[in-house]
């Protein structure tokens, strides 16, 4: 009886958790679809009395819509497609090379996680700026080609596969690229799939970092455009901030919902070997 009470709490609790981290969600969901009137008279209420999709036409008249998605998703490919390819090929060092200081070069390579973006962001701007990279999509993808969450997660992944399986395959004189290519890849195909999803949420979301780099609005990014709205309107037409949210938020969450169970998985499987 205990442990069904034990369960029955631990259920309430995170249904609980999951309401209130819906609730931004459907706030935003139901306002953008609300005039400013209603919306300020009935900002708590999930169905709008005469609901609207003004707000979003006015997204698509006042701003390069089209063109910012395509920045964001521009910048949030190459990111990702660089980070995962650096990631897979770390990894793999990592696990199936052996040389002199591999355990301290790791180590280091960790620690960098700990260290605050405020740190890197001066150099990295300058060095940005110097080679005539401001305001320009690729001066923000280009100081984030490699990510030690990504090497951690998947070497993680990797030292899950027998080394006696790579070992045959180099008595039978396999380059590694092959090796790679056609055992470890197909194995660990999950954790690069989530990897890579995590990856893209993160550089699509992303603010700091594009907010210093770019400034005209044909080169904006969506969590830019978002903030501009707000900033500039959104004291009084906070509706059209609410629709510029919704639209940010589609790809993001449609990605996760599809491959959730890559990334569940995925960090379940990190803690199995250290």
């Amino acid at each position: 009886m205990k442990t069904k009470d034990l369960q029955l709490g631990w259920h309430t609790l995170l249904a609980v958790i999951v309401f209130l981290m819906l609730i931004p969600i459907v706030f935003a969901i139901s306002n953008s679809f609300k005039t400013l009137q209603d919306a300020y008279n009935t900002v708590f209420q999930v169905i709008p009395l005469s609901p609207t999709v003004q707000n979003y036409i006015h997204v698509f008249q006042k701003l390069p819509f089209v063109r910012i998605t395509i920045n964001t998703f521009l910048i949030a490919a190459t990111v990702t497609l660089f980070k995962t390819l650096t990631s897979v090929f770390a990894a793999y060092s990592f696990v199936y090379f052996d040389f002199k200081g591999k355990g301290i070069l790791y180590f280091v390579m960790l620690s960098t996680m700990f260290i605050p973006f405020t740190v890197t962001m001066i150099p990295n701007y300058l060095m940005i700026s110097k080679i005539g990279l401001r305001d320009n999509i690729w001066g923000v993808a280009l100081p984030q080609l490699a990510d030690v969450l990504g090497i951690f997660l998947l070497r993680q992944s990797m030292r899950g596969i027998p080394k006696a399986l790579i070992e045959a395959a180099r008595l039978d004189n396999i380059k590694h690229l092959k090796i790679m290519r056609d055992i470890i890849i197909p194995l660990v195909r999950p954790s690069i799939i989530s990897t890579g999803i995590i990856f893209f949420i993160n550089s699509w979301n992303e603010y700091v970092w594009p907010v210093l780099i770019l400034k005209s609005k044909e080169n904006y990014t969506l969590s830019l455009a978002l903030q501009m709205y707000i900033s500039a309107e959104g004291g009084t037409e906070f509706t059209i901030a609410m629709a510029v949210s919704v639209m940010t938020m589609i790809i993001p969450l449609v990605l996760y919902i599809i491959f959730q169970r890559y990334i569940i998985n995925t960090f379940a499987m990190s803690g199995i070997k250290g």
